[in-house]
């Protein structure tokens, strides 16, 4: 009797994305100097390994058993996939150039909490780093700059999740780069509350005041943004309904940086969008 199984399975991508990442890696390769045929799997193969981690979820040890490698193996290409798609995203100020040739009337800024395994790292006060007690759960901030139609446009490299989205704002410079964007450009940034008092390039609800009603002036604002910067979400949503590694992360969670800004290549290079 066999021990094992093989079945078939489809994965849910474009075959087009997956050579457009095996360019990619044997490009870095071609810069490291590696020689053909001194790996065990050639670019498109580690091209697929990559995918169906992200898109799957599959496990490393899985992914070790299924192409024959061992699992120290599987982590590095996995990890050097990760770092030649994390190299090809957009930085702040390519973004925002993007933003304006397309001629967006404003931007939507939001924050999500990617969430990880368990990690030891005491903060301030003692209190441990990585949680966030708004979510009850481990996991890393992430900042994401996303179109009027919430389609995402840049991702922030990841802070610890107990941080507030303003202070994590503030770190990465976005607070300044979409006040002058608002300034010279009279384009906002629409947000929730959780960036109050940001600045005048920022446009979020009223928050209503303690012990008293909001007027009808403000109760239609309110409306009115929070129906405009309700489609923020959809780009939250596209990169974790895509992605299964970005629903919860194993690896350590300084790597949400290169995973985040891989999964919005990878998720342009599906749709073929950019802006």
């Amino acid at each position: 009797m066999p021990s094992s199984i093989t079945y078939t399975a489809v994965l849910n991508v474009r075959r087009a994305t997956a050579e457009h990442l095996a360019i990619l890696l044997r490009e870095h390769q071609v810069r490291l100097g590696t020689r053909k045929g001194t790996r065990t799997l050639g670019a498109f193969k580690q091209a697929v390994l990559v995918l169906r981690w992200f898109i799957d979820g599959t496990r490393i040890a899985q992914l070790a058993r299924d192409n024959g490698i061992s699992v120290p193996t599987a982590y590095r290409y996995l990890h050097e996939g990760l770092t030649v798609l994390a190299d090809h995203a957009p930085d702040l100020s390519t973004a925002l150039e993007g933003a304006v040739a397309a001629g967006y009337t404003h931007l939507n800024l939001d924050g999500t909490v990617i969430r990880t395994d368990r990690v030891a790292a005491p903060g301030p006060n003692k209190a441990d780093l990585w949680w966030s007690g708004k979510h009850k759960h481990h996991g890393g901030n992430v900042q994401v700059i996303s179109a009027p139609d919430g389609w995402p446009l840049w991702v922030a490299p990841v802070r610890p999740g107990r941080e507030h989205d303003t202070t994590c704002a503030r770190t990465h410079g976005l607070i300044d780069a979409l006040n002058r964007l608002a300034t010279t450009l009279d384009i906002p940034t629409l947000t929730d509350l959780g960036y109050e008092n940001a600045g005048p390039g920022f446009r979020h609800p009223v928050k209503k005041p303690k012990g008293r009603e909001l007027d009808l002036d403000s109760k239609t604002f309110n409306k009115v943004i929070r129906g405009i910067h309700g489609v923020a979400e959809r780009a939250n949503a596209l990169l974790k309904v895509t992605f299964k590694a970005l629903r919860r992360v194993s690896l350590d969670p300084a790597s949400i940086t290169r995973i985040a800004r891989a999964a919005l290549v990878l998720l342009q290079l599906e749709h073929g969008r950019t802006t």
